[in-house]
């Protein structure tokens, strides 16, 4: 299952970078981001995809270890004590 997993995230990020080396050629022309009051210097626009790429893939890989350290271990640690199985431990008369 692993196997596939990695095969998915490989193939995610194959086509990202494919898309972005695409239209980064196709759009050459310096950008720059606004906003409210503050603007970015002039970049392409592939660059400015990329970074913004790259951002949201770190983003989103160290949310959910992030998510998983704050949730509670609940009901991991307190254990049922098992009765008996009456059928288990039945006796002829």
């Amino acid at each position: 299952m692993k196997i596939i997993a990695h095969l998915l995230t490989s193939l995610i990020m194959a086509i990202w970078l494919g898309a972005i080396a695409l239209i980064s050629i196709q759009n050459i022309t310096p950008i720059s981001l606004k906003f409210l009051v503050f603007e970015s210097i002039q970049l392409p626009m592939g660059i400015l995809l990329a970074i913004s790429v790259g951002v949201g893939m770190v983003f989103g890989a160290t949310i959910p270890i992030f998510w998983q350290l704050s949730q509670p271990t609940t009901g991991k640690r307190w254990r049922q004590d098992e009765e008996e199985d009456p059928l288990e431990n039945w006796q002829e008369e």
